[in-house]
């Protein structure tokens, strides 16, 4: 019999990444809610979404064997809330907080590690200034945010009020909803202060940014992959994610020694996880931005096309209480991208690439995949889930055999692509 999987917010283009799993007929996956509810919406209703979610489930005619998710809040949270609920294996709730929540993050990270930056609490309620320790350039983000938004990089005064300001506008639409996660979890006196709707001041890093792919199961950590961030020239924003990484084994291995140490003492267990690094090689510094108890979506064609299986695979695996696999480098590709289609200016959405232009690409153009995340008549500025310095409008995937080829199909797609704004 196959294994009914439930995947919170499951959208198209990993669906495709899912039918590709080896053992693909042992399971059957469905959709649990719908991922435009979970995903960049207006509001995150959380404790109707959890209600919604356990009506579908109760009224499955079947058994639920799996319940997964790979999108940041509040898919992050509910899937060990529904999990717990329904006795299926998942990380602790108080696990997946301990990681999500930045100052908590941070204070555990001081604790077995240094290679963190200066970080201070700001309070929006208390008309903040600048924490002295943490010192110009800072980032300012809310204690919990998605895809960078409302994060904040300040070089002075006036600029951390006003990064204050933009903050207190809209941390609700997230730090609402996060409230109430943390109303499930006994937290320590210092983060029940803090609440969802604080802020987080740290110093600026500078160097290479990467992310460490891996997994906790029964007191085991494992890393299985870094990927290289590249940003824009002039923007701290994204271009795009590229595997295999391009740093030393040197460093690597440090990046993997950090990441275990940090994952155990957090308590993650039965979870993927990435974390975000710098590297800066003029001093060899390392530096953790922050630990995600998932594994990046963003990743999974990736290691798809270089390694030969989508890390998927390992989220299933665990879900399903199986000692997770995964090959390397038998995929058809030697190097892989997800590119960042991108806008810097806002503007309303005239036309996007229809459904039959995408498919023409992709039949085209060898070694791509493309994802619109945009729609005709979108204000850019009024979609969530955006970091604070562009606008994205969808994603293309490329592998090749080198860079310099990856680089040409990119550009190919984007040629062939039509957006128009208005």
């Amino acid at each position: 019999m196959r294994e009914n999987i439930f995947v919170l917010g499951l959208d198209r283009i990993n669906l495709e990444t899912l039918r590709d799993l080896p053992h693909l007929a042992r399971y059957r996956f469905h959709a649990l809610l719908d991922v435009d509810e979970l995903v960049g919406a207006d509001e995150i209703p959380l404790a109707e979404l959890l209600d919604k979610a356990r009506e579908q489930l109760r009224s499955f005619d079947g058994s639920v064997d799996a319940i997964i998710g790979y999108w940041d809040f509040p898919v992050s949270s509910m899937v060990p809330l529904l999990c717990e609920e329904f006795g299926l294996r998942s990380a602790p709730l108080d696990a997946v907080v301990r990681c999500e929540h930045k100052y908590w993050s941070r204070l555990t990270q001081a604790e077995v590690i240094d290679e963190h930056p200066p970080f201070a609490l700001v309070r929006l309620d208390e008309d903040p200034s600048p924490p002295p320790d943490v010192g110009f350039p800072m980032w300012l983000k809310p204690v919990k945010s998605s895809s960078s938004e409302l994060a904040f990089l300040v070089e002075n005064e006036e600029q951390f009020h006003g990064a204050v300001r933009r903050i207190s506008e809209g941390v609700d639409r997230v730090g609402a909803p996060f409230n109430f996660v943390l109303s499930h979890v006994d937290l320590p006196p210092e983060v029940a202060e803090a609440g969802g709707r604080s802020c987080l001041a740290e110093g600026a890093a500078q160097g290479m940014q990467v992310t460490v792919e891996g997994y906790s199961a029964n007191g085991t950590v494992r890393v299985y992959g870094v990927v290289d961030s590249h940003t824009y020239d002039d923007s701290p924003s994204f271009a795009r994610y590229q595997h295999p990484t391009s740093l030393p084994d040197t460093v690597v291995d440090r990046l993997t020694s950090i990441s275990t140490r940090v994952v155990r003492h957090t308590g993650l267990d039965s979870s993927t996880f990435n974390i975000e690094f710098f590297w800066a090689p003029e001093t060899d510094t390392i530096t953790l931005l922050e630990i995600n108890p998932r594994h990046s979506q963003s990743h999974a064609v990736l290691f798809e096309m270089v390694d030969g299986i989508p890390n998927h695979q390992i989220m299933v695996d665990l879900a399903l209480g199986r000692t997770p696999e995964l090959p390397h480098r038998e995929g058809p590709h030697a190097v892989a991208a997800t590119w960042f289609l991108r806008r810097f200016t806002d503007g309303t959405v005239r036309r996007v690439p229809t459904s039959d232009e995408v498919a023409r690409v992709e039949r085209e153009v060898p070694g791509v995949r493309i994802k619109i995340g945009v729609r005709e008549g979108q204000r850019l500025s009024e979609r969530h889930g955006q970091d604070s310095y562009s606008y994205e409008l969808g994603r293309v995937y490329v592998g090749a055999d080198d860079e310099a080829g990856m680089r040409e199909r990119y550009a190919a797609c984007v040629e062939r692509l039509p957006f128009e704004f208005g």
